[in-house]
């Protein structure tokens, strides 16, 4: 991460950040004090670092996906809302396996001793995500309320599209979450953090900022993982670039990275592995098409 240190010339002492990839050293000049806001600066100056990395082939992506003939776009993301359903919903325990998932969405298969719940929670996520796919409006607080009410008012009707009013927590992490008082501003607040931002972060950026601003809130009882995810693809789409799945083999790494930036209250922790694994899953694809 960023060190800083201090250097002698003359009979003056001077401060400068410094960050070594191993590679490469990177160092901006602070002055003879440590700034007050040096915390922030740690921040911006290991996002500058880490842009530069992402920028090139952050632009290959969406080059090589821009090509793509438009129905054969809306084909692979009505393949891919079947395998992001399955995934999305076993990382909060669903029961049904890829081809049980896949054969219920598709075919309306109904699997065997399976909880009903999995199935209707199964359905309801496939149906959010292919509305919102198929046509990527404006988004707020009402929004989000209306995908958590679809996805849960079969279900857990107490907790569907309500925001909580109890306090939280995840079982086997120390994360930790706002009280529940704070939790209708801290939503409005993260909408119009979202508006401001939109023109002036990258969008893949943007879409790992949300996920992680929107799931460290836990608005909801339950389902705060899905929402954050659909959020996160709903910003790649609406920006024309494919959309990601976290795969239930990769949560622990996943769990890591989001308990990593709660407990250090940074997002950056967080964005770095988000980005290393969207272009892992998109680099090499697009590359030959851009």
């Amino acid at each position: 991460m960023v060190s800083v240190v201090k250097r002698k010339k003359a009979k003056s002492h001077y401060y400068y950040m410094i960050h070594n990839t191993g590679k490469q050293q990177y160092e901006v000049y602070l002055g003879k004090k440590i700034p007050k806001d040096i915390k922030e600066r740690k921040r911006e100056f290991l996002l500058s670092i880490y842009r530069k990395r992402w920028l090139h082939d952050l632009e290959t992506i969406k080059d090589g996906y821009a090509r793509v003939p438009k129905s054969v776009k809306l084909e692979g993301i009505a393949e891919f809302a079947y395998y992001f359903t399955h995934d999305t919903q076993k990382i909060e325990g669903s029961r049904l396996t890829k081809q049980e998932t896949y054969n219920l969405l598709r075919f309306q298969l109904t699997p065997s001793a399976k909880p009903k719940s999995d199935m209707i929670e199964a359905e309801k996520h496939f149906h959010v995500f292919t509305q919102m796919a198929r046509k990527p409006l404006s988004i707020s607080p009402r929004t989000v309320l209306q995908w958590h009410k679809t996805i849960f008012e079969k279900t857990k009707d107490d907790v569907a599209g309500k925001l909580r009013e109890y306090n939280v927590f995840v079982t086997g992490s120390k994360s930790q979450f706002p009280h529940w008082r704070f939790v209708r501003s801290f939503v409005d607040d993260f909408f119009k953090w979202y508006k401001k931002s939109e023109k002036k972060i990258h969008p893949v950026e943007l879409a790992g900022m949300a996920h992680f601003r929107f799931v460290n809130i836990h608005p909801f009882g339950d389902g705060n993982g899905r929402i954050s995810r659909l959020l996160m693809n709903y910003i790649l789409i609406k920006n024309e670039y494919p959309p990601l799945n976290i795969r239930y083999a990769e949560r622990h790494h996943y769990y890591k990275a989001l308990e990593d930036g709660n407990l250090k209250n940074d997002e950056v922790y967080f964005l770095k592995w988000f980005m290393k694994r969207y272009l892992s899953e998109f680099k090499k694809h697009y590359k030959n098409k851009a």
